[in-house]
């Protein structure tokens, strides 16, 4: 049980239905709705009464309101009696499609623990809708997602851009793709390819790259992170983000290395995102901060990073 689910319960009963709820909290109503639900699966109680003309907060909800408001208005006592202290969370929890993991994630993660000792760090590898359900809910506090250029940002997120890349080709170097300046579509078709699973923007990109064309041979994964190892251990190729392999220690130590894609210039953005409503913890703003500055020092958004390194 979350705080958050006792609030948006006094919502729905302080505005009357669930829509007008979700238009004060800035939440999908689906979203809420949900929210609510695992509520109910805990307690075993039907709190909201649901019809199709929209739903409202049920008899047995009621009944429990009393309950729900003194655990709120101790809260509340406590965030009074321990001033300032509440902005500083004990707990920061990010969601992230892992294709920025390494490179950018761990010497970020790594910082803001010399200067937060007390505040442990929660990273949770998901996909973009999963990282999206749960700054909804309030399970992440931040959530790092990919885009391809031209995509819409979904409503109801404060959005930063971090990162602009490019996808190329991820090779060992000892692969024939490798001694090419740049590979093309029928080359990789040629070679053994590590695709990303459907959910993942990379498996949405190459979906699209390969234009309904089939590779000699092809595996899935779940997450640039083991198709990078299954690159280096030679089951193949991956097409990945730049900012996603320069860098990372697979990549310096010569296990693996990249190639540009022959005649492609699209754009791969990695963001950072969160729920704009409500306070924000301090630990949660020092950690975004800390994103921001070291993806600047990697490149400015709207600037590719540093360029592919060959072997």
């Amino acid at each position: 049980m979350r705080i958050e689910q006792l609030e948006y319960i006094a919502a729905v009963t302080r505005s009357g239905s669930l829509r007008r709820a979700a238009e004060e909290l800035h939440l999908s109503q689906p979203a809420l709705s949900e929210t609510v639900r695992n509520l109910e699966r805990e307690l075993g109680v039907d709190l909201l009464e649901r019809k199709r003309s929209g739903a409202k907060v049920s008899d047995e909800g009621r009944e429990l309101l009393p309950y729900i408001m003194g655990v709120l208005d101790a809260v509340d006592r406590l965030r009074g009696a321990a001033g300032d202290q509440h902005r500083t969370s004990r707990m920061v929890r990010l969601g992230t499609v892992n294709t920025a993991t390494v490179p950018l994630v761990i010497p970020t993660v790594r910082e803001f623990r010399a200067a937060h000792p007390r505040t442990q760090v929660e990273l949770v590898g998901a996909q973009q809708s999963e990282i999206h359900r749960g700054l909804l809910e309030g399970a992440f506090d931040l959530g790092l997602v990919n885009y391809l250029g031209g995509d819409d940002m979904p409503p109801g997120f404060e959005t930063t851009e971090l990162l602009r890349g490019r996808p190329v080709v991820c090779v060992r170097p000892d692969s024939p793709l490798a001694a090419r300046a740049a590979v093309d579509v029928d080359s990789l078709l040629a070679e053994p390819l590590i695709v990303m699973r459907s959910g993942y923007v990379m498996h949405r990109f190459v979906h699209r790259l390969l234009d309904g064309r089939t590779p000699s041979f092809s595996y899935s994964t779940d997450g640039a992170e083991m198709g990078k190892l299954m690159v280096a251990e030679g089951l193949g190729a991956t097409v990945l983000p730049d900012f996603s392999v320069v860098g990372d220690p697979l990549e310096r130590r010569g296990a693996i290395t990249v190639r540009p894609l022959a005649g492609d210039s699209t754009d791969v953005l990695l963001v950072l995102q969160s729920r704009p409503s409500g306070p924000v913890a301090r630990a949660v703003s020092d950690l975004h901060a800390l994103f921001v500055r070291n993806a600047r020092a990697r490149g400015r958004p709207g600037e590719h990073p540093p360029g592919p390194r060959g072997r």
